[in-house]
């Protein structure tokens, strides 16, 4: 059990002597491992915590938030690998009450391979492989919505951009790719679930992340969207090439549509999904990459706000430059 190692007085220590702005140079150093979006994924610099991820959530104001988080991710979790039959990683989560502040949940997992995560994997993959590896991905996805089509009154969210995914044991070549059951989904952090059509996760709470000056127009004009397109398995396929712009593989990106468009006419006839075109991709990463490079400035104009006008501890650590 992953929990048996978390080491809580250190994490404590860790919260206590962390520098956000660098996390190396902490009482207790942290190395950065990845970056999403939103949050940071880091390693503690301590041998007990060798081989452990992680991701850092210092937005909850009351017990009743972190209780209402954690059931949800539990039972998010557990639906994904019980239920519905797609891996995860070993993980668990950690409370610690700073004396100021926000409370913080660490949300800890089982440290995979870098070089068994799929956008690493990617990189180098001849374009053949590469459409192997992306049906392996829809075929994991369509578990997910024959769930919810299963399922009345649930639907299970997911965003399945490649980064999100990894294969048990490292690279492989397809003959493993065409098993979909090697694939491992590791953003789970985020538990999308809706209960007879009202989203479970209280999104107030990763909206404190957001600078206060920009919460009001977010959540006005953007937050529905940005979460019903995890329930929408035409977007999040779209999502998902258009992700290959941000990795590099612009030169696939055809080939994945094709790939896609083949999926939906043979296994997913009964959805009747609209075919995907290039001009519905490269126009979503258009936006898509403005609006998350300008929110990045954004948070961090409010960090120098905080930190050099205001004289305030800014609790996010923000991602480092994001290749687009």
């Amino acid at each position: 059990m992953i929990s048996s190692r978390i080491d809580i007085e250190l994490l404590e220590r860790f919260e206590k002597g962390l520098d956000p702005l660098n996390p190396h140079r902490s009482e207790i150093p942290a190395h950065i491992i990845g970056y999403g979006e939103i949050s940071t994924i880091f390693e503690i610099l301590d041998p007990s915590q060798q081989g452990l991820a992680f991701k850092r959530l210092p937005i909850f104001r009351t017990r009743d938030e972190m209780d209402q988080y954690e059931r949800l991710f539990l039972e998010y979790n557990r639906l994904l690998g019980e239920d519905i039959g797609i891996r995860v990683p070993s993980y668990c989560l950690a409370r610690i009450y700073p004396p100021q502040g926000n409370m913080v949940i660490y949300n800890v997992q089982e440290r995979l391979p870098a070089e068994s995560i799929c956008n690493s994997i990617i990189r180098n993959l001849p374009p053949g492989e590469l459409a192997t590896l992306l049906r392996s991905v829809l075929m994991a996805m369509k578990k997910v919505w024959a769930y919810n089509e299963a399922n009345t009154g649930i639907e299970v969210g997911l965003d399945s951009q490649i980064s999100n995914w990894a294969i048990s044991g490292g690279p492989h070549r397809s003959s493993v790719f065409d098993k979909a059951a090697d694939l491992i989904y590791i953003d789970t952090g985020t538990p999308l679930m809706k209960i007879n059509g009202v989203e479970q996760l209280n999104s107030d709470l990763f909206l404190r992340s957001a600078p206060s000056f920009l919460v009001w127009l977010i959540k006005r004009f953007f937050l529905d969207d940005v979460l019903n397109r995890y329930y929408d398995f035409h977007l999040v396929v779209v999502d998902l090439i258009a992700n290959l712009y941000k990795e590099q593989r612009k030169d696939v990106v055809p080939l994945a549509i094709d790939t896609a468009n083949s999926f939906f006419e043979t296994e997913l006839a009964e959805l009747c999904l609209k075919p995907i075109t290039l001009k519905e991709v490269t126009s979503y990463y258009r936006e898509d990459a403005f609006i998350w490079r300008l929110y990045l400035a954004l948070r961090k104009f409010d960090r120098f706000l905080h930190t050099r006008i205001f004289h305030q501890p800014y609790p996010y650590i923000l991602p480092g430059k994001i290749t687009r």
